[in-house]
């Protein structure tokens, strides 16, 4: 029987775990049935390991509930960084690195054939010259070592650009590292740069601090790489509908001002229509290659994300966009404040003042449901509401449900009376 590790070998099965159970937290021991029980119980206890008084425990009908809770606006550093630094590594791995840069530390520059000899010969390690260039290329690749050219061989040498030594050298690198280091994306590299420079964040708490989405980065990478290099991508996400699974060209991220939440922005050329995803929903991207189209629906997308008013471009039953007029009733003088809150929050819809007290909404939206909950912050003010049949049956439904709600609470308020 393998022994337990808090080390893990994909993050990806690990980050499917922690959403699941421990970030929604709804989810219980015995709605797991991927594996074994003991599978689980080995992932609760990686968790457990890396997160501590960050979880919370309870007891439902259903079982005991395990789920992270964290005020982000009090922690001046994100628990769940630790679930990037517990990646596994072999009895090779952990050998050359510490011996590998014991050779290369006082500065010389050597190849990879003078370095296998002298793991040999130095500290009786014997390596295959392979193994060595692999190692030498995967630090080399993360800037821990530099590779130049001597003669026809290739040599390296430590690099002199370390954590320490730049926070030194540079007045306020390392403020800049505890800001970016929990703020906005890939805040997990400032994180990791301000550890290896043996530091840690002490000057800024973060009020609207969404740490769970560190966990989506990963995958935030790939697609940005994909929209840089303008690739199509084969996304898989974590519904078991038809949709899980997808092939299509990322455009944009979106991003809310409001959950924090992050949006892809994907053009499927079978279904020759737009779909927004949750980068949460998200599980694996894949990259596809060159897309030969990819400026004609950027194009597209400039001209069609002035129909949404979020991130939804509709359903495939009801194309084309359609049109909603909202006039609401307000004071300039007294409550100056509501016209000028409707001209900041308009987004794509217009605003046009129609007498002294009167303002007009419209907009032409793909999907008007999402403009609903907005308009409805209007109520009390709205003199009239126009839109298709269905959106004003929906609307006007919704304000006479509401008001059969409060008429007969304020009944029953006046019974007891």
């Amino acid at each position: 029987m393998g022994s337990f590790s808090e080390l893990i070998k994909s993050f990806d099965k690990t980050r499917d775990y922690m959403r699941d159970f421990f970030i929604y937290g709804c989810k219980v021991r015995q709605d797991f049935g991927r594996k074994s029980a003991r599978t689980y119980d080995d992932e609760k206890r990686r968790v457990e390991s890396w997160l501590g008084d960050s979880l919370r425990y309870g007891t439902t009908e259903r079982g005991r509930q395990v789920s992270i809770s964290v005020d982000s606006g009090h922690v001046a550093e994100n628990p769940l960084y630790r679930a990037y630094a517990s990646k596994s590594f072999t009895d090779n791995d952990i050998r050359l690195h510490f011996l590998l840069l014991d050779l290369l530390a006082e500065g010389e520059a050597f190849g990879v054939r003078t370095l296998t000899e002298r793991l040999a010969a130095d500290y009786g390690a014997v390596f295959d010259e392979q193994t060595v260039r692999g190692k030498l290329r995967e630090y080399t690749a993360e800037g821990i070592l530099i590779k130049e050219k001597q003669g026809r061989s290739d040599v390296f040498r430590l690099t002199k650009h370390t954590p320490q030594g730049l926070c030194a050298a540079f007045a306020g690198l390392s403020d800049a590292l505890a800001f970016f280091s929990e703020c906005g994306e890939f805040s997990v590299i400032g994180h990791t740069l301000l550890r290896a420079a043996g530091l840690r964040n002490d000057s800024f708490l973060m009020k609207h601090n969404y740490i769970v989405h560190t966990l989506e980065d990963e995958v935030l990478l790939q697609l940005v790489q994909a929209i840089a290099e303008q690739h199509s991508v084969f996304v898989e996400g974590f519904e078991v509908q038809d949709e899980a699974l997808c092939t299509g060209v990322p455009l944009q991220i979106y991003t809310s001002a409001q959950t924090g939440r992050r949006w892809l922005i994907l053009y499927l050329p079978k279904l020759r229509r737009f779909r927004s995803y949750r980068l949460d929903f998200i599980r694996r991207v894949k990259d596809m290659g060159a897309c030969p189209d990819y400026a004609h629906y950027a194009e597209m997308l400039r001209r069609n994300k002035d129909k949404c008013f979020g991130v939804s471009f509709g359903s495939r039953r009801e194309e084309g966009s359609r049109r909603i007029r909202m006039v609401i009733q307000a004071d300039p003088l007294r409550e100056p404040w509501i016209p000028e809150r409707l001209e900041r929050e308009k987004r794509c819809g217009t605003v046009t003042r129609l007498d002294e007290t009167h303002y007009a909404f419209t907009a032409e939206l793909f999907d008007p449901g999402e403009i609903m909950a907005w308009l409805k912050t209007y109520i009390g003010r709205i003199t009239s509401f126009e839109s298709s049949q269905t959106e004003e049956r929906r609307f006007f439904s919704d304000i006479a449900r509401m008001h059969r709600m409060y008429n007969e609470r304020g009944v029953q308020d006046a019974d007891l009376q």
